[in-house]
This record gives C-alpha cells, structure tokens and sequence, in this order.
C-alpha cells in the first residue's frame, strides 16, 4: 500500500497531557507504520462551493512529555487527499461541534473514511444512546421535568444525574432521598426545566471502578480500564482523580458488547468506548474516548496499534472493491 495520509481534528496539540493523551498515541502508531499526518483545529475547516477543505499542518510526533510534537507551516487542501480522518475533537457537543461533521460528511462524500462516522457522531449523544440498549442499562430517566426527576429518587432512594453534554466527571452528583440538595441540583441541571437531564438509579459497585471498554469496529479490546474513585468522591473518572486497574473483561462486559458492538458496526462506529460499571452499561462513548495509555502502560495491551492495523484493512478493502 502506498504512503497514506492521515487527517487528525483536534482541540490544540499544545494543551495535551502527552502521558495521558489517546489521540497522540494514534498518532505515534500511524507515524510509526509510515503514515503521512495533517493536523487540523476545529476552526481550520470549511466547506467551499460544496467542497470540504481545510488549513492543514504536517505533523510529526514524539513520545516525549517535553517535545511532542512539531508542525509544519499551514497550507491549504480539499480534505479528499486525505486517506483517513479522525475526529478527536472533545466535547462540548455544542452547535459548533454539529456544523464541523457536516463537513467531514461532505468529505466522506468524496471518499475519506472518517473516524467515526459523522452522521453518527450528530445522532449517538453519548449519554442518551443508552436508551438503544435497555437491556443492558440501570432504570433510565431522561427528562427536562424536576418533577419526574424527584419522582424517579423517591422511587429509587438513590441515583445519579448528570447533564447530557459533559464529559470527564463534569456536573455528576449522586443524591439521595431526602437530600436538601436535591432540588437545587434539579434545576441547574435542568435549567428550571428548560433544558434535558439524565437520571440513572444508583449502582453501589462504583466503588470497584467505571469500567472503560474499548471497541475497535465492535470488538473489545481484551482487557479494560477500571477507573476506581478516590475515597472522597463518587466520580469514575481519571481526570476527577480515579485510579486506573487493568482486569479482563467478565462474562457480562463480554455480553454487554455482544450487544452494542454489532450496532455500532452497523452506524460506522469504528473506535468507541463504552462505560459499565457492576453489570450496567452507563455510558456509549463515540466522540473521543480515552483509556488507550492506560492499557498500554498498566495491561500491555496496543489499542492504538489494534485501531491503526483495522483502518489499513478497511483501506485495503475500499481498494478491492
């Protein structure tokens, strides 16, 4: 196969955690197996006549927490010369973040594979998608009601709400009944109503960990990332402080993705992560999931290496046919 060009949209290069960071190390593997890199921002990309372009930046990069990176001057391209695109851009999943997948999809359209889909991305909020999978999920409630939020604790004694659009533990509380909090918490989440929520009843075995399963076009990666909370907050989250343990997948997880993993082939959903804790799935994750340093370092297991190696075959594939 010739010298592939890989397209990265990302929040700033510079701002990252290099240690931490599961978008450089795509980056790293892609660069390892001979791949050209254009690095984009959000406000690099446009659309012209109907044509998706951007002001790229060839990127070269290191695993060095010092000097990671180096870029070149910016010059312009239609974003078909790119072989591949991945959209690393984190959440807010705000209106800017929609416009930009129209975008990608018009240079999906004129045959680069995006990763991940970006009709998908628009359709599969992260937190709501759970709702595909009820069977797998605690008792749900997503409503912009502060009355059905405080019918749905008084039913469950204890649970969690949190906003539909954050990431990385943000605006997560854990209420009980009778908690003088409650309503409070009820209308700044809801914006007095105006705006949806998510409710999820309570799952005690969060003090084992929020597993973080990675799926590579549907398939787990063979083992997980546990994110233990620290013992003065209830957030599995690594960035909120939880501590990484790596562990195999169990029966249920295995079970769990049996059930996502063909759906999330079927709406080009290439690199996702799912979150699950006890026998619960709680979170589908589809923008930029993280966890691929942790199982590197903690589990020897190269997630980045898995992904990279399953784009060059869909490659190989778009060519044969």
């Amino acid at each position: 196969m010739s010298e592939l060009h890989l397209g990265i949209v990302m929040d700033p290069i510079d701002s990252i955690t290099p240690a931490k960071d599961s978008s450089l190390a795509m980056l790293l593997e892609a660069q390892q197996r001979g791949w050209k890199i254009s690095y984009f921002e959000l406000d690099d990309l446009r659309i012209s006549n109907g044509e998706a372009r951007g002001s790229a930046r060839s990127l070269s990069v290191k695993d060095d927490n010092n000097q990671w990176f180096k870029m070149g001057p910016a010059h312009d391209i239609a974003l078909s010369e790119l072989d591949v695109l991945l959209m690393r851009k984190d959440p807010p999943f705000d209106m800017e973040y929609i416009y930009a997948t129209y975008i990608l999809e018009r240079a999906e359209a004129e045959g680069v594979l995006i990763v991940n889909k970006p009709q998908s991305l628009r359709d599969m909020n992260e937190k709501a998608f759970t709702a595909w999978f009820p069977q797998c999920c605690p008792d749900t409630l997503i409503t912009r009601s502060m009355n059905d939020m405080r019918k749905f604790l008084q039913e469950h004694g204890r649970a969690v709400v949190k906003p539909l659009h954050g990431m990385g533990g943000q605006s997560i509380f854990v209420i009980r009944e009778g908690d003088l909090n409650a309503n409070v918490i009820f209308e700044t989440l809801t914006d007095y109503g105006s705006r949806y929520a998510i409710c999820q009843g309570y799952i005690p075995e969060i003090t084992d960990g929020d597993k973080r399963i990675i799926l590579v076009g549907g398939v787990p990666v063979a083992k997980v990332v546990a994110r233990v909370p620290s013992v003065d907050d209830n957030r599995g989250n690594l960035v909120a402080g939880a501590k990484p343990d790596i562990r195999p997948l169990t029966d249920r997880d295995h079970w769990i993705c049996q059930q996502v993993g063909p759906v999330l082939r079927e709406r080009g959903i290439i690199f996702a992560g799912i979150d699950v804790i006890g026998d619960y799935l709680t979170e589908v994750n589809v923008t930029s999931p993280t966890g691929i340093r942790e199982l590197k370092k903690y589990g020897d297991i190269d997630v980045a290496a898995t992904l990279i190696a399953h784009l060059e075959d869909l490659l190989k594939q778009r060519g044969a046919n």
